[in-house]
């Protein structure tokens, strides 16, 4: 008694001319996403030349203040001179990475600056935040002055930036 094997095989349904090229395409977007993925996970740092700053000065970092005050407001942050001293053609560093050259911070003036405008090292800009940014912004924890190539820095009193819920409660 011989049997055939094709009659053991179930049965299939029949598949349409169009389900060998949802496939391929399927694959093709699945390899491209892949490669989009590891290629921008693996990427290296973006150097802005033209806009890079100086390194951070680490042998001149002190651990001295003086009774010039810092807050933060959104993307900005505001200096309060309390001291009879006017400081002119500074440095002023932020979370010993980002800095801008400041004209003149006078005796008992309050300056405001753009956090967007302070650069680091590989000409990189501070994330200062702000409406549409996608990752939380960078506390402003350590603000520094640096008056020339050999003194030490003057640091800063940063008073931290109060939590948005806090600020809604006490109004």
């Amino acid at each position: 008694m011989s049997h055939s094997t094709d009659s053991f095989r179930p049965s299939r349904t029949p598949r349409s001319p169009r389900a060998p090229q949802c496939r391929r395409l399927t694959a093709a977007l699945l390899t491209g996403l892949v490669g989009l993925l590891l290629t921008t996970g693996c990427a290296r740092q973006q150097y802005f030349p033209e806009r890079a700053a100086a390194a951070y000065p680490h042998e001149l970092h002190a651990a001295s203040s003086v009774d010039i005050q810092v807050f933060r407001d959104e993307t900005n942050i505001e200096l309060v001179n309390a001291t009879a001293t006017t400081y002119r053609d500074f440095k002023l560093w932020v979370n010993q990475r980002y800095v801008k050259d400041i004209d003149r911070l006078a005796a008992g003036e309050t300056r405001r600056f753009s956090l967007w405008d302070f650069y680091d090292e590989r000409g990189e800009v501070m994330n200062a935040g702000g409406f549409f940014r996608f990752f939380a912004p960078d506390p402003v924890r350590l603000v520094q002055i640096q008056v020339d190539d050999e003194s030490p820095l003057i640091g800063l009193i940063a008073i931290p930036a109060e939590p948005l819920e806090e600020r809604d409660r006490t109004r």
